[in-house]
């Protein structure tokens, strides 16, 4: 029996590729949900309607998507760690200049396009493909465990900056967003530094898989698509509503903040054991049993609006978030090779964004117009049980 050779994940250049995407998406965690979590502060302190904010996240959706898209493209040909440390620097100026906003446009500007230009570079796609690079064996395992940071920055940041809102005021949380944002960045050129040696044989190794093109010819690639876009319309239209809505049904803003921080971590629980499930058997099952359990909340919350049925709501709903988004490069590796794997999870990422736009959008017009959230909700209900009918047809493929 041969030796074994030492795993490449155990380098320390993979381990600090590790720390520092994990970085990247803790502060992540918690600038995307910050919008969610002023809303009603902003709104009610600069007398605007929630659509006006909703438009900007919508449109904050939309930019952030095609960057990210860009940024797999460009992971893809350089390295994916300068991607990265150009899009921390452009989003902390972006979410820090948001402490400053006076009128709409301001929010339009600064949240939805040069936050969202930085975010979508700062974000899981050259993340993903670094440390696919870097643990090429567990791969769902390794992108669980960074996606968590996402989980645990919601939990911490939000948490903390829901203090800061009631202490001293929505500006200061965006002012503290923009400093965290702009202290990552010696850490991620420090990776860089040790990538160049821990995981550069993994990215000469010889892959092969589908192109862009070749992709869009398949049936997969458009379920695939139609799964994400679903997954971002229910994601980005509960984290930019469920503060406002259990405020509305009668919690604080401290404890509705709270209940948004708390979901990051029932969000950790699901990524790290979705990251796991599909080690073993793929990503299929733990996508399935997530729209599952998000069809059941949004049918309780439908027919219940106490405040325990919203408690209830946002924390299962909440171990679903993060399950599709490690599983994104499980799925492109399963179906379509890893060649283009930052391109093909750009653009799976993309849909999925616009769509949480147009998700975000829809909740704010919803309430402004009928006066509560239960219309989207309806539609939310009948788009997992759509879901749910196309998830057969992302069966793994057979081996060659």
């Amino acid at each position: 029996m041969p030796p074994k050779t030492p795993s490449p994940a155990l380098s320390a250049g993979a381990v600090l590729v590790l720390v520092a995407g994990f970085a990247v998406v803790f502060v992540g965690g918690g600038a995307r949900f910050a919008i969610g979590l002023t809303l009603k502060a902003v709104v009610d302190d600069l007398g605007w309607g929630r659509a006006e904010l909703g438009t900007a996240v919508a449109l904050f959706q939309a930019v952030s998507a095609i960057c990210m898209f860009l940024a797999g493209r460009l992971s893809d040909r350089a390295d994916p760690h300068l991607v990265l440390a150009a899009g921390l620097f452009v989003a902390g100026l972006g979410i820090g200049a948001m402490s400053v906003m006076a009128a709409p446009w301001h929010a339009l500007v600064l949240y939805g396009v040069v936050f969202a230009a930085g975010n979508g570079a700062a974000s899981l796609i050259p993340v993903g493909v670094m440390v696919t690079r870097a643990f090429p064996q567990r791969t769902g395992f390794a992108n669980a465990a960074v996606t968590s940071g996402m989980s645990l920055g919601q939990l911490v940041m939000i948490g903390l900056l829901a203090a800061v809102l009631v202490a001293i005021g929505w500006r200061s949380v965006f002012l503290w967003l923009g400093a965290a944002h702009l202290i990552l960045l010696p850490l991620v050129l420090l990776a860089m530094r040790a990538g160049r040696t821990g995981d550069e044989p993994h990215s000469r190794r010889a892959v092969r898989g589908l192109s862009l093109g070749a992709a869009a010819r398949t049936r997969p690639f458009w379920v695939l698509l139609a799964v994400y876009a679903i997954c971002g319309l229910d994601d980005f239209f509960v984290s930019t509503h469920v503060v406002a809505f259990a405020q509305d049904r009668g919690l604080d803003a401290w404890l509705a903040g709270s209940l948004l921080a708390l979901m990051g971590l029932t969000a950790l629980v699901g990524v790290m054991i979705a990251g796991l499930w599909s080690d073993r058997a793929g990503p299929l099952w733990p996508t399935a049993a997530s729209f599952v359990a998000r069809l059941a909340v949004f049918a309780l919350v439908l027919v219940d609006q106490s405040i325990p049925s919203v408690a209830a709501f946002a924390l299962v709903y909440g171990m679903t978030f993060m399950v599709t988004a490690p599983l994104t490069v499980v799925f492109v590796a399963e179906h379509f090779g890893s060649r283009h794997l930052g391109a093909l999870t750009g653009l799976i990422t993309m849909v999925h964004h616009m769509a949480g736009g147009f998700g975000a959008w829809l909740g704010a017009v919803t309430f402004d117009r009928l006066g509560g959230y239960d219309a989207a909700f309806a539609v939310m209900l009948a788009s997992n049980v759509l879901v749910l009918a196309l998830l057969p047809l992302l069966r793994r493929p057979p081996a060659d």
